[in-house]
């Protein structure tokens, strides 16, 4: 009695090659352990354009039919021997095998059309994001004209979730990148004998570029997906619509409080975070070089001078806005279904992090002559 194992053998006939179809080729038999691979690698061995014989199967059902049918690249090879139960499964199941879709020869019109889209999308971003920035100034002046109407309720919640939560992660972070960056640039110090330059190497990189844009990072990271996703799930149950029935002005009630709060946490993060930068460079210097933290505290403000203290705060003001109502614009542009929040999530975390790193640039050229 034959095995009931799907396989296939080769035998010579007065025609030339065939392959001989053996076995039952069932779903229940494709189900053992690597059998599946083991035939697929058995017939991309196998001409398909040779004589076939399928009349010695045991079985044939749609899955295997479809397995045979693939390999032979859709189409009857030449010649072929089948039983009519046999014949009935593979026409069927050419019957509803969905042609492999063409591919689309792209054109230099389509390309420049494509460039076009892109461009205009961009632009389209770019007016909403104006248009968000207009309505936050005019919120602004609303809540000066009457500041016991403002959401502060929102403003003092926004505060902790944003900033007090977000001290232990960017301590870590901040206390391993001052480490590393005290222990690499020591092994160059040293070999010039400018073992006590690593005090205003360290104060003016952290202080100055690496901690607040570390900081913003992280907050872009954290808190900026978090506001794109606070506002698309409120898109996605009707809240943003129920808001807008009720009057209730969505700038004033969600953007202003989100940006007035990391306004003003973002320099206090800034600081928390370039301190603790601090603190791992001392100790590296302390282990690596011997520069003492008694030294490193008494020469870090001759190293520093106040300007870049206010530069880096003034730095962390502007990229907690910018992150606030990048997390907002992407929020409130989320459709309602769950695809479109997890796309509104990533762009804004992306798009959070290139603004920080190119306004961080914009800093870098036009305060240049500022602190150094």
């Amino acid at each position: 009695m034959d095995q009931p194992t799907p396989r296939i053998e080769q035998q010579s006939t007065p025609q030339g090659q065939s392959t001989l179809v053996l076995g039952q080729w069932t779903a229940a038999q494709f189900a053992q352990p690597k059998l599946l691979e083991t035939l697929e690698a058995g017939l991309t061995k196998v001409a398909a354009a040779g004589g076939w014989d399928l009349t010695r199967a045991e079985q044939i059902d749609h899955v295997g039919g479809q397995l045979l049918w693939d390999h032979w690249g859709r189409r009857w090879p030449e010649p072929i021997e089948l039983l009519p139960p046999q014949r009935a499964v593979l026409e069927r199941v050419a019957q509803f095998t969905a042609a492999p879709p063409a591919r689309k020869k792209t054109t230099l019109r389509a390309r420049y059309l494509a460039i076009g889209g892109a461009v205009l999308r961009v632009l389209e971003h770019l007016q909403s994001f104006l248009r968000l920035i207009g309505e936050l100034t005019l919120n602004l002046f609303k809540l000066a004209k009457a500041p016991q109407w403002g959401p502060w309720r929102d403003f003092s919640g926004h505060l902790y979730r944003i900033g007090a939560t977000a001290m232990p992660i960017t301590a870590l972070v901040g206390f391993l990148i001052g480490v590393v960056l005290a222990y690499l640039t020591s092994q160059q110090l040293r070999q010039f004998g400018a073992d006590a330059y690593i005090v205003n190497i360290l104060g003016i990189a952290l202080i100055r570029e690496l901690g607040p844009m570390l900081a913003a990072i992280l907050i872009a990271g954290r808190s900026g997906s978090s506001i794109t996703a606070q506002i698309g799930v409120m898109r996605v149950t009707e809240e943003l619509d129920a808001m807008r029935v009720m009057g209730i002005s969505q700038g004033f009630r969600l953007v202003m409080p989100r940006a007035m709060a990391l306004a003003v946490v973002m320099p206090l993060i800034s600081v928390w975070t370039t301190i603790c930068a601090l603190a791992g460079g001392m100790l590296a210097a302390d282990v690596s070089l011997g520069i003492t933290p008694t030294y490193f505290l008494n020469a870090l403000p001759q190293a520093v001078s106040p300007g870049n203290l206010g530069l880096a705060s003034s730095k962390s003001v502007v990229f907690g806005i910018l992150i606030a109502l990048i997390g907002c614009h992407f929020g409130l542009r989320v459709k309602p279904n769950t695809q479109s929040l997890g796309e509104g999530t990533t762009a804004s975390v992306v798009t959070s992090i290139t603004v920080v790193i190119l306004v961080d640039a914009l800093f870098a050229v036009l305060f240049k002559e500022v602190g150094l």
